[in-house]
């Protein structure tokens, strides 16, 4: 009783009607507090990183930031677009557009360099990021035009429109993802315990425990804004811990039952139940917040979406573990049970990983050796990573926008990427900024990297000035990218860099670079914290710095071999028509550190539910190498079945649209896959057999002397 999960635990089996409506009410509070606040989305300024962040700021402080831009292409089917039809057609959009409450500012229309076609740029009200909120009547009156035109194409195309675009089809996947794991996810938890009732309980509460998170992430977005991403790990994280909380839960109920064959009470029962798994859940959900929680030191607003989604959910599924699901054995007493009841004392080992596990024992050295051997040809392709941006140029084609983005950068090759050098000076300095951004136009003009043109635009207060060059290459292009190396290493130094002045370069080429970049210097500190909490956490549930290095060490085995297949699978095209995508050559900035974060914190689920029973067999007294094999050997049935329903969860968003949830998809599903059938089956079991009593050390306590094997003598165990 001096285990708190206990105490919990037996109040909910004695009051299981109050902490079922505690629960429910707990999630409805949530919700409704979310609600009520309101989310706080992310703004543009919580986006800037690296020097394109500083030089965002600077171009904010002057009101020269970007703004959210529509364009408006008017292009003949076939041909040259008539003058004269072109022109007023251009001016029905100008007057249309002009109209519109939403509209800040409509251009004059830009011929292409051909005749076939002519834009009107189209300029929102607001920051840019609330574009896709007024995008609906800006496409209403290109759609009329449209419809009134027919032999021409009327295309319209923007940051807004495809946001909009994006979101929809996001939507769309998610729900179509729920729609898969859900069923898949039940039909396991069928398979596992034979009963529809049993089935069904995980699901609830995992589906419970999302909306809590999803009220409490909306709350806390408040203080961490949210980047539109919390929701997809709530997700995503949510079904999976959620499920294997209550999963390793049910598993121990049922086998307290089994072993007492009917002689105690539901409530004595949970009790047992919550004395044991009821400690690893909460210790497994410690290990998940905690290490979501190094993605703070990311300084990105995406992973501290990511942090906070995943925190939250996880909290929500170790309280409903806690709490709701004691009550809800209680109440369902004997239908606990359900399927053919085993004799009391005795476990069923699965087949399969019983014919591992012996393996492992016959052999531990070899074991070991194949396994890390494997382990690390899968992380050979790490060597060869490459880490960019995600940037449009991936989005699906089905969407309108985004066909059309195409369209007009087709006919305005210039509108593909541009790079900005925004100078901020004192207002006396003026004339020397326009001499220096002069002179840098003049050199921009002359080297064949850039379009030729460029524009001067200054502040009012005259404080800040900016030169644009456009770039007729996507950001994620050899051109793009060398056209901002040679604009920052020599052209920006030669000129305005002389100048007494804050200078830095931004643009869609210069975002697309920082980013990554940005990601690299910050990982290592990341991956640092995340080690050291892994460590800590390990050896602070065990009490042993052996079992805290072989955790790290097995994390990394794990994230690393992961990481390889991801490479090996995306930054390559042989796997393009099996999986639905269109390689970009490199893997997404952001999926190793949310890999390795999230990663290390479920697979403390796996660690901490088999080194708990391992621990328990040590502390009746059984020798290291039995408890090993019982310890293992009892967990392993439902660390594989949870291991199903994670690689379910997860790889229901390889089909999605997007290719960096893809990639996030993938790469944990391989990562879950791995760790539960190498890691835990082989790798785990053949070091601590190695290892014998020392995995334990420094913890020491006396081995009854009942507890001895036929001809040992007393000693002390880890």
């Amino acid at each position: 009783m001096k285990n708190p999960s206990v105490r919990v635990a037996r109040w909910s089996a004695h009051h299981p009607w109050r902490a079922i409506a505690g629960w429910v009410l707990f999630v409805m509070v949530c919700l409704g507090a979310g609600i009520s606040v309101g989310g706080n989305a992310a703004k543009s300024e919580d986006y800037r990183v690296g020097e394109a962040g500083r030089a965002e700021a600077y171009a904010a402080q002057g009101g020269l930031q970007q703004k959210a831009l529509e364009r408006v292409l008017i292009q003949a089917k076939d041909g040259k677009l008539d003058a004269a039809r072109g022109a007023a057609l251009a001016g029905d959009v100008r007057e249309r557009m002009a109209r519109l409450p939403e509209v800040e500012s409509v251009a004059a229309p830009v011929w292409s360099a051909d005749g076939r076609s002519v834009r009107v740029d189209v300029t929102l009200k607001g920051p840019e990021l609330d574009g896709r909120k007024h995008v609906d009547p800006v496409l209403a009156q290109t759609e009329q035009v449209r419809k009134a035109n027919p032999d021409l194409v009327v295309d319209e195309a923007g940051s807004p429109s495809i946001s909009k675009d994006v979101q929809g089809q996001r939507g769309s996947d998610l729900s179509r993802t729920e729609l898969f794991a859900l069923p898949v996810t039940l039909i396991v938890l069928l398979l596992v315990f034979r009963s529809v009732v049993m089935a069904v309980v995980p699901l609830l509460l995992a589906v419970s425990s999302i909306a809590a998170g999803i009220g409490l992430s909306m709350v806390a977005s408040h203080a961490f804004p949210d980047a539109g991403v919390g929701t997809n790990v709530i997700l995503l994280i949510g079904m999976a811990v959620g499920v294997d909380y209550t999963l390793f839960y049910l598993k121990r109920d049922r086998e307290e039952r089994a072993r007492s064959g009917g002689m105690l009470s539901s409530a004595a029962v949970v009790e047992l139940a919550a004395a044991t798994s009821g400690r690893a859940v909460v210790v497994s959900g410690l290990a998940v917040a905690a290490s979501s929680a190094t993605l703070f030191l990311a300084d990105d607003v995406i992973f501290s979406s990511l942090a906070t989604g995943a925190i939250v959910v996880t909290v929500a599924a170790v309280v409903s573990s806690l709490t709701v699901l004691p009550a809800l054995l209680a109440k369902l007493g004997h239908r606990v049970g359900g399927g053919r009841q085993r004799k009391p004392g005795r476990t069923r080992e699965p087949r399969v990983t019983g014919a591992v596990l012996r393996g492992v024992a016959r052999r531990p050295g070899a074991m070991l050796g194949v396994a890390v051997a494997v382990l690390l040809v899968l992380t050979g392709p790490l060597v060869g990573i490459k880490l960019t941006d995600v940037g449009r140029e991936t989005y699906s084609r089905q969407l309108p926008a985004m066909r059309a983005f195409d369209r007009v950068n087709a006919a305005f090759p210039d509108l593909k990427a541009v790079n900005q050098v925004v100078v901020r000076a004192d207002a006396s300095e003026q004339p020397q900024v326009r001499a220096s951004l002069e002179a840098l136009a003049g050199r921009v003009k002359a080297d064949p990297l850039f379009d030729g043109r460029s524009r001067i635009r200054v502040s009012d207060d005259r404080r800040i000035a900016m030169l644009e060059v456009p770039v007729p290459a996507y950001p994620s292009q050899k051109r793009a990218q060398d056209s901002l190396k040679e604009l920052r290493a020599v052209h920006v130094p030669a000129t305005v860099g002389r100048v007494r002045a804050d200078v830095a370069v931004t643009g869609d080429v210069a975002r697309y670079a920082d980013y990554p970049e940005h990601q690299s210097g910050r990982l290592p500190l990341v991956l640092g914290a995340l080690l050291l909490v892994t460590f800590a956490i390990t050896v602070l549930a065990f009490r042993s710095v052996v079992m805290g290095l072989v955790g790290v060490v097995l994390n990394l085995l794990s994230a690393g071999a992961s990481l390889g297949v991801l490479v090996a699978v995306f930054q390559h095209r042989w796997a393009e028509g099996l999986l639905g995508f269109t390689s970009m050559g490199s893997v997404g900035s952001r999926v190793p550190l949310f890999l390795f974060v999230i990663l290390f914190g479920l697979s403390m689920d796996y660690q901490v539910f088999t080194l708990s029973r391992v621990q328990e067999a040590v502390r009746s007294g059984v020798p290291a190498r039995r408890a090993v094999l019982d310890g293992i050997g009892r967990s392993a049935g439902v660390v594989t079945s949870a291991a199903v329903v994670m690689m379910t969860v997860f790889a229901s968003f390889v089909p999605l649209h997007l290719i960096e949830m893809k990639q996030f998809g993938f790469s944990l599903a391989v990562a879950v896959l791995l760790d539960a059938f190498v890691i835990r089956l082989v790798v785990l079991p053949a070091l601590m057999l190695l290892l014998g009593e020392a995995a334990w050390w420094p913890s020491r306590r006396r081995v009854p002397a009942a507890a001895l094997e036929p001809g040992r003598t007393p000693r002390t165990v880890g």
